[in-house]
């Protein structure tokens, strides 16, 4: 038998496997499918495949750092540790094994072992290991030293804000209420009220004052009279004779915690999240009812397509917690970006049995029953939804715009219309609902001056949206300035490229003005784009394939439509 090139190929890769040392052929699969993993986000695969291989290779430091980082991302603190301390032992300098350790020492309660590694050299960052050492001499009982240090934090560019807030945070932590609000009350440029979480804890620290009305006025300077459970809930309080309870720092742990849910918050966006979630997961470690934190790492495993690790995060939130709803709203967004539909309107389902009141659960199950064509139902939530912002003196064109579309879907025009008409009266520029209705208005080929009018509109709000151009387009073939229309296809296929009913309509604008051969190679892209399963309204594959056949013109004299010959004249 002729010996080929690819079975000497074969031979020659062989017994390079076999002469590698054992180790290197024991590490490589578990080694190559934990950095598969990683680069997936899949932090349980790579914990897993990066422990197989660490097992067989202990001082592989790279080995070490990922397998970590793994474990962190999953808030398992107790198989991270070992690897951290080993990697101490050894000399090695790592943050992600300083992040583990410093973590332990907190639970432990270990603040003066934390003091003298900050003697040693930097820890993690210049901001959480001065935090961290402020907090640590709060855990001596030397409260100066530790005002002192936050002061000095505060001193640093770019660092007062997160300084100046922890330091609040401490005062109040050990009933200096009045400390705490100097320093909100001083703070001229509101650099520590930035955040939801400040402003509610500056409430919980001006109600222990008894000076609620005050308290009252900075929820409504600060959410613009717009309120959810949880500021409802603080109202219901503040309105009480008892003053609210400090419960934003009750411990020099939670103050930890504090510490590690500012950094990861202020690092959202502005870092990977597969490196922010492992500050937030430290500080869920540190106060496991944190539920901001809980909130923040949810979202971040979601940003990662993590939408199992999310769900499963989000379910820690208690049903009887001010912000469980939204805790549900969020699972039901994973739910429904991992393919899981009909568990998602479940979910949505039962939160409006115990949420029912709140718009923002209303048109959650409206936007979920409308993504799976489930019109009718989509519109009853809406109507809920509308009904509810209305009894509160506000208004939505978001919810009429979606409601519109959903009239739209069940052929109810003169419904579908007045709400897109009611929607443009609280947001006369908006480009989305411009765009549906002068894209409608164009297709039942009514009021097309006006049409043309809307879609303009919406392209110079939205000058680089594909669909837009393409409305402003169709608009103009279905006018008869079919030359006019030609630059805008273009232009749409461009930003659109494998949408099939762009490329349709490019065809049609090619046929009218005497383009054929063109006009039939979009046309047979546009057929090569249709997903089968998902066919709609929108596009129809046989009226394609018949234009391929015989021409646009006998398509439309067969459909009782004007040529665009006839239009032309």
């Amino acid at each position: 038998m002729k010996r080929t090139f690819l079975t000497s190929l074969v031979a020659v890769a062989t017994s390079l496997v076999l002469a590698a040392p054992v180790s290197a052929q024991s590490i490589a699969g578990p080694y190559l499918a934990a950095r598969s993993a990683a680069v997936q986000n899949d932090f349980e695969q790579a914990a897993n495949y990066y422990t197989q291989a660490l097992a067989r290779d202990r001082g592989n430091v790279e080995l070490m750092e990922n397998a970590m980082i793994a474990h962190l991302a999953l808030g398992r603190l107790d198989r991270a540790l070992p690897i951290a301390k080993a990697m101490q032992n050894a000399g090695q300098v790592s943050q992600v094994a300083q992040l583990a350790l410093t973590a332990d020492m907190i639970k432990r309660g270990a603040f003066e072992e934390l003091l003298q590694q900050s003697g040693e050299d930097q820890r993690i960052g210049p901001l959480v290991d001065g935090l961290s050492n402020a907090w640590a001499k709060m855990g001596t009982g030397d409260v100066s030293e530790a005002l002192a240090q936050f002061d000095e934090i505060a001193e640093q560019r770019g660092l007062q804000a997160f300084a100046l807030y922890q330091k609040a945070m401490a005062l109040a932590s050990v009933g200096d209420f009045e400390g705490a609000e100097a320093i909100f009350a001083g703070d001229e440029t509101r650099s520590v009220l930035q955040t939801r979480r400040g402003v509610l804890a500056r409430v919980e620290i001006l109600s222990q004052l008894e000076r609620e009305d005050e308290a009252l006025k900075l929820l409504e300077a600060s959410f613009s009279g717009g309120t959810d459970p949880e500021i409802d809930a603080v109202i219901a309080e503040l309105a009480a004779e008892d003053p609210i309870p400090f419960t934003h720092v009750n411990s020099v742990q939670d103050g930890f915690a504090e510490v590690f849910f500012s950094v990861s918050a202020a690092l959202r966006g502005e870092a990977s999240p597969e490196y922010t979630i492992l500050y937030a997961q430290i500080a869920r470690i540190l106060r496991p009812d944190h539920v901001d934190a809980i909130l923040l790492t949810a979202e971040l495993f979601e940003s990662l397509e993590q939408y199992d690790a999310a769900i499963a995060v989000l379910k820690e939130v208690p049903a009887d917690h001010a912000a469980y709803h939204a805790a549900e709203l969020g699972r039901a967004a994973a739910l429904r970006r991992s393919g899981r539909a009909d568990a998602a309107i479940e979910v949505l389902e039962q939160l409006a049995r115990s949420h029912g009141d709140l718009a923002t659960v209303q048109s959650a199950l409206g936007d979920a029953m409308r993504q799976q064509d489930r019109f009718l139902e989509a519109v009853a939530a809406y109507d809920r939804a509308l009904e509810i912002t209305e009894s509160t003196g506000g208004g939505s064109w978001f919810l009429l715009y979606a409601r519109a579309i959903s009239h739209e879907r069940l052929d109810e025009w003169d419904k579908a219309e007045a709400d897109f008409r009611a929607a443009l009266e609280l947001n006369p520029s908006q480009p989305q609902v411009l765009n549906y209705l002068g894209y409608s208005l164009v297709e039942k080929r009514v009021n097309l001056d006006e049409a043309l009018e809307m879609i303009e509109q919406a392209v110079a709000a939205s000058p680089d949206s594909g669909y837009i151009i393409d409305s402003l387009g169709w608009a103009l073939y279905r006018l008869g300035r079919y030359e006019e229309a030609v630059p805008h296809m273009e232009r749409a296929v461009e930003l659109l490229a494998v949408d099939p009913v762009v490329n349709d309509h490019l065809g049609d604008v090619y046929w009218a003005v005497g383009r054929y051969r063109e006009a039939e190679f979009q046309w047979s892209r546009a057929l090569s784009f249709i997903d089968q399963s998902e066919t709609g309204e929108d596009v129809d594959p046989d009226r394609i394939r018949r234009k391929l056949e015989v021409g646009l013109d006998v398509v439309l004299e067969e459909e009782s439509a004007s040529s665009v010959e006839v239009a032309n004249d």
